[in-house]
C-alpha cells in the first residue's frame, strides 16, 4: 500500500474527529485543522460548543457554569477516547500512546493532541 501525504493523513484525521464530534458528542465543529509533528498528532477545533454549554458557561462572575461545562466533555471525552484512539490508529498506522485534550468555555475551541508510538510514515508533501 502506498504511504499518503501528511496533508492527506491530516485530512482524513480531520474527518474522523469531526465524525466523532457529531455523532459522539451531538455536535460538529465549525472548523477543524490537524497538524501531524513527528511523533504528535494535534487537532484543532472551533465552535463546538452548544447553544446550552454557551448559556451556562455565559454567566458572568460565575465559575461553576464553566467548570460543569469542562467536567462534562472531559466526562463524554474518556467516554469516546477508544472510538478516537482507534480512529488515528487505522489512518496512520500507528499506536496512539495517549491522548490529552482541554477546551475553552471562553472561545469555544477545543485541541486534541495524540502522542504516538512512532511518526506516521508518509510521502514527503
Amino acid at each position: 500500500m502506498k504511504n499518503r501525504t501528511r496533508g492527506q493523513l491530516e485530512a482524513e484525521i480531520c474527518e474522523a474527529v469531526i465524525r466523532f464530534e457529531k455523532e459522539f458528542m451531538g455536535r460538529g465543529p465549525l472548523e477543524t485543522k490537524a497538524y501531524i509533528i513527528e511523533d504528535m498528532v494535534l487537532v484543532r477545533l472551533r465552535n463546538v460548543l452548544t447553544q446550552a454549554e454557551l448559556k451556562l458557561a455565559g454567566v458572568p462572575d460565575d465559575k461553576k457554569g464553566r467548570e460543569l461545562v469542562k467536567r462534562i466533555r472531559i466526562a463524554l471525552m474518556e467516554q469516546g477516547r477508544p472510538l478516537l484512539e482507534e480512529a488515528v490508529e487505522k489512518i496512520t498506522g500507528v499506536k496512539v500512546k495517549s491522548l490529552h485534550t482541554d477546551i475553552s468555555t471562553v472561545t469555544g475551541e477545543r485541541v486534541i493532541l495524540f502522542s504516538l508510538v512512532v511518526p506516521p510514515l508518509t510521502d514527503k508533501k
